[in-house]
This record gives C-alpha cells, sequence and structure tokens, in this order.
C-alpha cells in the first residue's frame, strides 16, 4: 500500500498488454447467461487475451456456481499462477463471500480482479490486502456495455489511467479527496464489522443496487447510520438503484427520496445518478484506489496512481 500521511491506498497490477492470459472463474452464482459469456469471453480475445476457462466456470450447486471448495480451488488456482495476470469473474448472484471464511489470497506478483455485484466481497478483501481490482462489467454483462464503456474497462487494465471524470447530479455540495470503495450495498452491508471488511475511514463509498425495494435500502443504509460505518467517509458516489421501485399500489417512498432521506444530512459531498450498476452502462471503477469527489460539479473523478508496487 501506497501511505499518504495517515491515509493508505491500494495499488493498481502491473498493466496488462495483448496475449497476456487471463483465467474466468466463477466465484459466485451457477453460469446461466451462457450467450452472453461466450460473446464476453470472445471481446477480451478480440483484443488479444489468452482467457482460458477454468475447470468448473460452469458447475452448479443449488443456486452456486459448485461447492464453496470448488469455487474457491478455481480462484486460488488463478491467483497462484504466475503466468496468470487476471482474473475475470464469470457473474455476480451470490457465494463470493462464502469463499472468504478462512481465505488467505496466495502470495504471488498482484494481478487483476474484474467484476461487480456479488463480486464486492473479493474485491473489497482484495483492497484490504492492499492490491486494487476493478469494479467492472462480468463476462456475463460485457457484451451488454456500450464501446466507450468497454474501452474504459481495457484503458484501465492497460496501464491508461488519467480518463476523464464520470459526470452525474451533485445532491450534495463540497469537495472531498479519499480512498474509493466501490460496491453493490447489499453486499457491503453484509460486509460490515468483519474481516473482509477495509478500512472505512476517509473513503469516497460509491454504491449501486439492484431489485431491492426501497424499504430494503432503507433498513440497509440505517445499519451504516447507526453501526457508525458512515462517521469516517468523506463522499458518497451514487450509481444506479435499477428495479429499486415499489410494486403498483403498495404505499412507499421512492427510492430517491429514501437515498437521499438516509443519506443527504451527512454533510459531505453526493453525487448520484453516475453511470455505474445493473441493467445499464456500468463504467469500470478502480478499488482503494485515491479519488475526488466534486458535489458542486457532479463529477467523480479517480487519480493516477504515484506510486510503484510494493514488492512480493
Amino acid at each position: 500500500m501506497v501511505d499518504s500521511g495517515s491515509q493508505f491506498y491500494a495499488q493498481l497490477p502491473p498493466p496488462l498488454k495483448p496475449g497476456d492470459r487471463l483465467m474466468a472463474v466463477a466465484s459466485s452464482g451457477t453460469l446461466r447467461e451462457r450467450d452472453n459469456f461466450v460473446r464476453g469471453v470472445g471481446l477480451w480475445r478480440q483484443r488479444g487475451y489468452q482467457v482460458e476457462l477454468c475447470p468448473g466456470y460452469d458447475g452448479r450447486w443449488g443456486y452456486l456456481a459448485g461447492t464453496d471448495q470448488q469455487r474457491r480451488t478455481q480462484l486460488q488456482r488463478a491467483w497462484a499462477d504466475p503466468d496468470c495476470k487476471g482474473v475475470l469473474c464469470v457473474r455476480g448472484g451470490y457465494g463470493g463471500a462464502r469463499l472468504l471464511e478462512g481465505w488467505d489470497w496466495p502470495s504471488s506478483e498482484p494481478k487483476w480482479l474484474i467484476g461487480f455485484s456479488d463480486v464486492t466481497a473479493l474485491l473489497w478483501s482484495l483492497s484490504a490486502q492492499g492490491i486494487a481490482g476493478l469494479h467492472g462489467p462480468l463476462l456475463t454483462t460485457l457484451v451488454d456495455e456500450p464501446t466507450w464503456s468497454i474501452q474504459r474497462l481495457f484503458q484501465w487494465v492497460e496501464g491508461q489511467w488519467d480518463l476523464p471524470p464520470l459526470k452525474g447530479d451533485g445532491w450534495v455540495g463540497g469537495k472531498a479527496q479519499g480512498r474509493l470503495l466501490p460496491a453493490n450495498l447489499t453486499v457491503a452491508t453484509h460486509l460490515l464489522h468483519t474481516s473482509v471488511q477495509p478500512p472505512l475511514d476517509n473513503i469516497i463509498l460509491a454504491l449501486e443496487d439492484v431489485t431491492e425495494a426501497p424499504y430494503r435500502i432503507d433498513r440497509l443504509l440505517t445499519q451504516w447510520r447507526m453501526s457508525g460505518a458512515l462517521d469516517q467517509v468523506c463522499g458518497i458516489a451514487l450509481g444506479r438503484f435499477s428495479q429499486c421501485e415499489a410494486p403498483p399500489g403498495v404505499p412507499s417512498f421512492g427510492v430517491e427520496e429514501v437515498l437521499r432521506d438516509r443519506l443527504c444530512d451527512l454533510n459531505i459531498p453526493i453525487v448520484a445518478g453516475l453511470p455505474f450498476g445493473h441493467d445499464g452502462v456500468n463504467a469500470t471503477l478502480p478499488v482503494g484506489v485515491l479519488a475526488k469527489i466534486d458535489g458542486d460539479r457532479g463529477t467523480l473523478k479517480t487519480i493516477i496512481p504515484g506510486a510503484p508496487l510494493p514488492p512480493t
């Protein structure tokens, strides 16, 4: 990790180049979107990468892509392989946190971990070890991204890190700088006060979610408030909260009303409507690196890492 005063930042792994070997790993739910998966793998291969399908990537054990040990073996095999430069997560769903009970990341050169949604658990665990992963498209969602978002993902892994800020709507003004922690709200809430949770001091929390009714969003954010987890957060960036409206005829607040009610009294910059999350553009965001949020302009920008990787 890089120490900037009392603040620690995760380091991005060495940039990839076409020809590098990557491994597709199913860490969470069983594969259902097979056509999209094949096309997603194809996009990486068209870019020139060697994508190996880790044995068991199409496994099934109930709603999971294999038993915990089978899925853990996939991740361990990919991470410990010195010729593998990155892990491409197959899909989200549920199950990633189960792999982290008693888990130690194998000692190896830092490598890329790419995914979002349920993969939040792995990304947060990795960032706590000082390695930045990418909160970005899964192999089953990549084909649905617009060209600029696909390009943004490749720019991140290939070392083109000085990218334009993401633009949203400023809800609370002001500026802040801190560690960027993107996450699925539901998954992240269940990581609070576990060994997987990274330090939450001076972070910019970037949240998204899907298919959670407004009262559930309320309950999740109330947990953050009551646990004190928001006390040292310096900014909040909100992505898409898709399919999160109450059913017709059910008395309810709207999801935006809930987000504003639970967050806007924290007196920190908040930018909403940013292009990341489910059911739409999912712009890639690094996990654990320095970023700036501007609530007046409605922008979120990551800052180019300036320090070399620590020795392994």
